[in-house]
């Protein structure tokens, strides 16, 4: 089978290409397409065991089995600026969300605040009744989005460190849909940062929600897409 390599920043001037098509045995895994690179080419290979590689937009664990057609990213730190700045996590998930580790995720010790915001499912939508709800993305897009609004987050708080976590599939009342931790020097920075990403999160990553109740279904409208 063939899946897609790509490279960015410094990783894509070690490789010397953005783009690596690789050939795999059927049933290989993200660790064995690693080693092969890393043999391929070997100023990849520390850089390769240290940062996350993204599997069709997801983070991909070393024993996971690759497809034919897959494209995987490895993913160097972004630019952040400052000490301490940095997006820490970018997820989309069809498991429970875990707040508080995303909050512990994103503390280091110069943080003097950590904002952690969680969106749950109320049971109202306007004046109709809610008991479910349904979440969909574009997941590859999504994932990239969410990966841009941090990123544009640290333009502005470059000291920050980001962690943003969004649900996928049926939820019921009380469950989270959505989480978004933010770690500061300052309690100022930390609030406006989150409230920041949130802003941007609702109109700019393309996630649709769908609404239960006693009348049926309905996907709920929300802002016109930008980016």
């Amino acid at each position: 089978m063939k899946v897609a390599v790509l490279f960015f920043a410094a990783l894509r001037e070690a490789a010397g290409t953005a783009r690596r098509d690789v050939e795999l045995p059927e049933g290989a895994t993200l660790a064995d397409l690693r080693e092969k690179l890393a043999a391929e080419v070997p100023a990849l290979r520390g850089a390769l065991e240290r940062f996350p590689a993204l599997v069709e937009g997801r983070v991909g664990e070393p024993g996971r089995p690759l497809r034919e057609g897959d494209e995987v990213a490895w993913i160097p730190p972004v630019a952040g600026g400052t000490e301490g700045g940095r997006i820490v996590e970018v997820m989309l998930t069809r498991e429970p969300i875990e707040p508080e580790r995303l909050r512990r995720s994103v503390e280091w010790p110069g943080a003097g605040a950590v904002v952690l915001f969680v969106g749950t499912v109320r049971d109202h939508e306007g004046e109709r009744r809610v008991e479910e709800l349904e979440y969909e993305a574009y997941e590859r897009a999504a994932a990239e989005r969410l990966r841009a609004i941090g990123e544009e987050a640290l333009g502005l708080w470059p000291g920050a460190r980001i962690a943003i976590a969004h649900r996928l599939g049926r939820l019921g009342l009380g469950e989270a849909s959505v989480a978004v931790a933010v770690a500061t020097a300052h309690r100022a920075e930390a609030f406006d940062c989150c409230r920041a990403l949130m802003e941007r999160l609702k109109g700019s990553v393309p996630i649709w929600k769908r609404s239960f109740g006693p009348g049926g279904s309905v996907w709920v409208e929300g802002k016109p897409y930008e980016e």
